[in-house]
């Protein structure tokens, strides 16, 4: 009897210990679920001030500080030799339609412009048809407004050519019935073209319409005579190119933010684009449906003449070779290499990043302060930016039909003789959420269908999040891309950042990093890639610190400018201030130096004066904490298991590394 009323009172006892520890698992996970589900800028960051104050004032330098050797580099776009202004009575008019996204349609406007100025031409204000082709977007904003401030662009240009919003209407009715010559140009037409081709049909019908598919119309390197188109693309970019106030304004709260608490941040775009990734055949890097999606995204780029190359690759053997992206968990290990905090802030630029949220959770596990525009911005600031709408009918969910019981009756009874075999099982059912989203199609069909009124929407959409994340990106104290100088002739939104903090600032710490070098470096490691080994860390370091300054700039002059004018515009639109140099033998160094500097102009004596205040203030305040610096540094190293010391980097890996050899 006391035996089972012993088991009684130890069952009881159980009982009661699994519901309290049930009671505190859901009290757990309902606080926690909800700091997860209700995400903020203002209340994810808050962990990032107990930051002690040594790390604010040391070690700051060494993984935000500016890059010295590139500080007497200055922004200097304006005209060098005789520009005359445009005159009222040129040879006609140019109106253009610009096609493509973000990239494509920044890089084909400064184009224009350049082209406007060679044949003596009046500008129309480009028809961007990613916002015209939306039905029911905003009308407040249309085409080129919708993302650009028109008053600035046409002001700020006054000086080059001769700008309108619209044709005169008498020509609007010749537009409408095609009286006018079309030109496709390409992004490496030369102006020799343009002399030869477009020029005769201008003074001829004084009206020419371009339309410009491949994110340019105008060859990026031009001849040393006409250097002052290049320095015209510069003022187009960096000056007139001003967004919209109410873009503007987010994008500067955004910014705000980040720098709450007097914290810097580091941007990344990982440059995960679908048609990118097709192009170089990176199926591989991705899994299940995403590589569905590459694969015929590939097939399509085949059949219309744009890769002469086989349908399935080595999408591994391509990444060795430096024509894959970096994927975010290998960045995240970088950044851990390089001795980025946990609680660094990090924005995520990019307006859609193909392969979801699953490839950035390795990311996220080593960086929680991963921020985008969603977690930044209510969406009731979203909504503001786009506007007022009108409502489209949404995509209604269609289930498979089901059969009713006499159909299936019906069946049966002309289903033959008996014996009969047993009818096949039925169809597995077609969820909604296997319905919706951009890929479902993939599922169901052969072929992509046309976009939806809704996917156009979003394309137009996509436009506004990536001026919000190129600000971000150019104002961060330092930038690292995922995938840059991928060699598909193709403006790309990381290079465009790069060449806007080269000009703006070129001693801002961008990262320039050779994914041929890494690659290699991550194979060494492959079986302990987060526990890597003490003289890998060392080549890491070396190699990111290395790609800031001169070395890294050689790098990008040979491959990134070829491609885009704007992703390396010095030393066209740039100027050296030789008075704040500490080396001013500049052009009497290494090759390397030679190659960069040689059509190098010295600053104007306003921005020198500047320059040198500038530069003595910033002496001070390095010499006050030159003692903290070197112990927080000493502190930094033993986080990598003791006593790291940074050996210099040869030139060694300064060869070329091009991802299309």
């Amino acid at each position: 009897m006391r035996y089972m009323t012993r088991i009684k009172w130890a069952a009881l006892g159980g009982l009661l210990l699994s519901c309290v520890s049930l009671l505190v698992h859901l009290l757990l996970a309902k606080y926690s679920s909800a700091d997860l589900v209700q995400y903020s800028a203002i209340t994810g960051f808050v962990d990032d001030v107990t930051i002690t104050a040594g790390w604010q004032g040391a070690a700051h330098r060494r993984l935000w500080g500016t890059v010295k050797s590139l500080e007497s580099l200055y922004p200097y776009a304006n005209p060098r030799s005789k520009h005359p202004a445009p005159a009222e009575k040129n040879n006609g008019f140019i109106y253009a339609k610009v096609y493509g996204g973000f990239e494509k349609i920044r890089t084909s406007i400064c184009d224009l412009v350049a082209v406007s100025r060679l044949l003596n031409a009046t500008l129309v204000i480009p028809e961007i048809q990613e916002s015209t082709r939306a039905k029911g977007i905003s009308f407040k904003f249309r085409s080129f407004s919708y993302i650009y401030n028109e008053d600035q662009f046409i002001t700020a240009l006054s000086n080059d050519i001769v700008i309108v919003r619209s044709l005169p209407p008498h020509m609007k009715e010749a537009m409408k019935k095609k009286q006018y010559s079309i030109f496709k140009p390409k992004s490496t037409s030369s102006p020799r073209f343009y002399a030869n081709e477009v020029l005769p049909k201008l003074k001829k019908a004084k009206a020419v319409v371009l339309v410009l598919t491949e994110g340019g119309c105008l060859q990026p390197v031009l001849p040393p005579d006409l250097d002052e188109y290049q320095r015209l693309r510069c003022r187009v970019s960096f000056h007139a190119l001003q967004f919209r106030p109410e873009v503007l304004a987010l994008g500067r709260r955004m910014v705000e933010r980040l720098r709450a608490a007097g914290q810097p941040y580091l941007a990344y775009h990982p440059g995960l684009v679908r048609d990118t990734l097709a192009y170089h055949g990176c199926a591989e890097l991705f899994q299940d449906i995403h590589t569905e999606l590459v694969q015929y995204r590939r097939a399509q780029m085949i059949k219309q003449g744009m890769i002469t190359d086989q349908l399935n690759v080595d999408s591994h053997a391509r990444k060795a070779n430096g024509s894959c992206p970096l994927m975010p968990e290998e960045v995240g290990l970088l950044l851990r290499a390089m001795g980025y905090p946990p609680k660094t802030r990090i924005y995520l630029a990019g307006s859609e990043t193909f392969g979801g949220q699953r490839v950035l959770i390795p990311l996220r596990a080593m960086y929680a302060n991963l921020a985008d525009r969603t977690s930044l911005c209510s969406k009731q600031e979203l909504s503001d930016l786009v506007g007022p709408e009108t409502q489209l009918p949404l995509d209604v969910f269609q289930p498979l039909s089901v059969k009713s019981v006499e159909e299936l009756k019906e069946e049966w009874d002309k289903a033959g003789p008996r014996p009969r075999p047993l009818p096949p099982p039925p169809d597995r059912p077609v969820y909604r959420h296997e319905k919706e989203g951009w890929y479902g199609w993939i599922t169901e069909r052969d072929t992509e269908p046309d976009p939806s009124p809704i996917d156009l929407r979003r394309q137009a959409h996509r436009l506004l999040w990536a001026a919000l994340d190129y600000i971000v990106s150019v104002e961060a104290d330092a930038f690292i891309p995922g995938f840059n100088n991928d060699g598909s002739g193709w403006p790309d939104f990381a290079s465009l950042v790069m060449g806007h903090r080269l000009y703006e600032m070129a001693s801002a710490r961008t990262y320039r990093p050779d994914r041929k070098y890494l690659v290699k470096l991550f194979a060494n490691v492959s079986d302990n890639v987060y526990h890597p080994k003490h003289n890998w860390t060392l080549q890491v370091r070396e190699h990111l610190n290395a790609s800031l300054g001169e070395v890294g700039l050689l790098r990008e002059s040979r491959l990134s400018k070829r491609a885009s004018f704007l992703s390396y515009p010095i030393p066209e639109c740039s100027c050296r201030n030789f008075r704040a140099s500490e080396t001013s033998d500049v052009g009497k160094g290494s090759g390397a130096r030679q190659f960069l500097y040689s059509g190098e102009v010295e600053c104007p004596k306003w921005m020198q004066h500047s320059a040198v205040a500038n530069r003595l203030e910033n002496s001070g305040n390095e010499n006050e904490s030159q003692e903290d610096e070197m112990e927080m540094e000493s502190q930094l190293d033993s986080d990598e298991d003791g006593g790291m010391t940074e050996s210099s980097l040869t030139l060694e890996q300064d060869e070329e590394m091009d991802p299309n050899d």
